[in-house]
């Protein structure tokens, strides 16, 4: 009787057997000229842009200077990317965003991936990566030095793994076992494998059939880059569990993405180890300070930001776990929801749930050009149907474009802000409205602080001088002092705020201390004898964040305990 499986002598052919498509032909030109258009969009920003450095960024440039890469309390990732970056290319803003803009650029790129493993054509593709190029929350994700774009981007590898370990489950193939009956060499003399479909009775590319190990890989980058990444970790294990992978979990290569992961992102879990799990305290700190204000209505409405594209996201999920079609994607769709409902149950920002949405516009878009079960479509009709999609995507991310971007100056920002009426947009972290979205405002005022600090310093005696400790009293304060101050003259900086506590209180003498930002209350009783030295002078003080408007510098003469005697205590004001 003969066999259905293709005899071993296939082997002795210079070219691959058929093989069944699995997915869409990746439109290869146009998602690359996608990406670049992401890319120059952000220089183009840069250079144009009238703000600087976001506080934020400040402290991650620190974090490079300060690194220890087995002993941060923070993800050590977004440190030595810092250091990498200034090496090769300076520490301007534009060369300090290059690593964002890739990022935003290699997301759309996943997009349109995503669309053609679920096996979208090119309009789809296109579609999935429009809504990622336009959408406000990826476009000020890849604009500014921070872990956030390159949280979503290890996000969406490991749900682009995903989807391919379902889909090749859902074929019937063996990922850890290819066929050596369905080897062959190319005329350039590379090795090419097949792995066999028992259910489709097909030849499948094995270069699909393995991202275990990508998955494994994807979790240990994000530990090196968020914790948040273990929100996705504990997503993806629920839906193992419960979707149609879960006989996977009786097989080694599950486990052996979970050691990959692990051993990846070990610098981070070393860290705090070492320093005794400061990420619990910074949580705590997050929820007291910033999430107390974010209720279940605001994570939902917060989701609305998106525009249109939402639509196709809500169109993305009900494919994902309810279409016939994809059924191979079916476990990636289950750890989507569950990240959705778990960052909604411990009241997590809006934004903390971005990372799900590039792999829902490829379910989505590919849904529209296909239909899907019990929602017949005419497939003559798809072409239109994209277009007036993307249209509708791309019209609302350029109305949206000057709150996304900085690239208009503050007044007219604001005025655009007060015209698209969007609160949301404005509104900061502990619940202020501003004219500004808040990390406009905090990318201002940061060279004017480092510049009145510095003709304070200038003007003491030579003798304090030579002994004086500059002490900031949050982290964005410290981290201008930090970048800026080597600039005008000023020594280095010391903070008890944040992940500097853990830099240490400096090797100088420390009296006098200069102390800026720090409450006069706080210094009585501390300082033998405290005397004003003004406030920081800004120009225009409308756009800045309330605490950077009137910053007041003190000098705080015989400090007792001595800075470095009460450094301990300082860590927990």
């Amino acid at each position: 009787m003969r066999s259905g499986r293709p005899s071993a002598r296939a082997t002795r052919q210079v070219g691959p057997p058929d093989v069944a498509p699995t997915a869409g032909t990746v439109a290869r030109l146009p998602l690359l000229a996608l990406a670049a258009a992401a890319v120059v969009l952000h220089v183009v920003v840069n250079r144009v842009s009238v703000y600087g450095l976001h506080r934020d960024e400040l402290l991650y440039l620190a974090m490079g200077r300060h690194l220890r890469f087995w002993g941060m309390d923070f993800p050590p990732g977004i440190a030595v990317l810092a250091e990498t970056t200034r090496a090769l290319l300076g520490d301007t803003d534009g060369a300090l965003r290059a690593g964002p803009a890739l990022a935003h650029a290699a997301l759309v790129l996943l997009a349109g991936l995503l669309a053609s493993a679920l096996r979208g054509g090119r309009g789809a593709q296109l579609l999935a990566a429009v809504a990622v190029l336009a959408s406000p929350l990826f476009l000020r994700a890849g604009h500014l030095f921070q872990p956030l774009v390159f949280d979503q981007l290890w996000w969406t590898l490991a749900l682009l793994a995903l989807v391919h370990i379902g889909r090749a489950a859902s074929e019937g193939v063996d990922p850890a076992r290819p066929s050596s009956d369905a080897s062959w060499t190319t005329p350039g003399g590379r090795r090419r494998r097949l792995a066999w479909s028992a259910r489709s009775g097909q030849w499948l590319s094995h270069a699909t059939a393995s991202p275990w190990m990508l998955l494994g890989l994807a979790g240990g980058l994000g530990l090196l880059t968020k914790f948040s990444i273990l929100f996705l970790g504990a997503a993806v294990a629920a839906a193992l569990v419960v979707g149609p992978l879960r006989r996977s979990l009786l097989t080694v290569r599950p486990w052996l993405a979970l050691a990959v992961a692990l051993l990846v992102g070990a610098p981070s879990i070393v860290g705090q180890l070492r320093l005794g799990w400061p990420v619990l305290g910074q949580m705590r700190e997050l929820r007291g300070t910033q999430l107390v204000h974010v209720g279940a209505l605001d994570f939902l409405g917060g989701q609305l930001l998106l525009g249109p594209a939402v639509l196709l996201a809500v169109l993305g999920v009900w494919t994902l776990l309810a279409a016939r079609w994809t059924r191979g994607a079916r476990t990636a769709g289950l750890a989507c929801a569950f990240a959705f409902a778990l960052l909604l149950a411990l009241r997590g920002k809006a934004y903390y749930v971005a990372p799900v949405y590039p792999l829902l516009f490829a379910a989505g878009a590919v849904a529209l050009e296909q239909g899907t079960r019990g929602w017949r479509l005419r497939r003559s009709g798809a072409a239109p149907r994209l277009r007036i999609a993307g249209a509708l995507i791309v019209a609302y991310g350029l109305v949206t474009l000057p709150v996304a971007l900085p690239m208009l100056p503050p007044a007219a920002t604001a005025r655009w802000a007060a015209t698209l009426g969007v609160d949301a947009a404005t509104r900061t972290n502990t619940g202020q409205s501003l004219a500004l979205p808040q990390d406009f405002a905090d990318m201002l005022g940061w060279p004017e602080l480092a510049a009145t600090v510095a003709e304070a310093y200038a003007a003491l005696p030579d003798s304090a001088r030579a002994d004086v400790a500059v002490l900031a009293g949050n982290y964005g304060q410290a981290g201008a002092l930090e970048f800026y101050g080597p600039r005008v003259g000023l020594p280095p900086v010391v903070s008890p705020a944040g992940s500097y506590w853990f830099f240490g209180p400096g090797d100088r003498v420390a009296d006098p201390v200069l102390t800026v930002g720090v409450p006069e209350a706080a210094l009585r009783g501390r300082c033998t004898r405290v005397v004003p030295l003004g406030v920081v002078r800004h120009a225009d003080t409308r756009w800045l964040v309330p605490e950077e408007r009137d910053v007041p510098l003190f000098l705080c003469e015989g400090p007792n305990p001595s800075l470095r005697a009460s450094w301990r205590t300082l860590k927990s004001e």
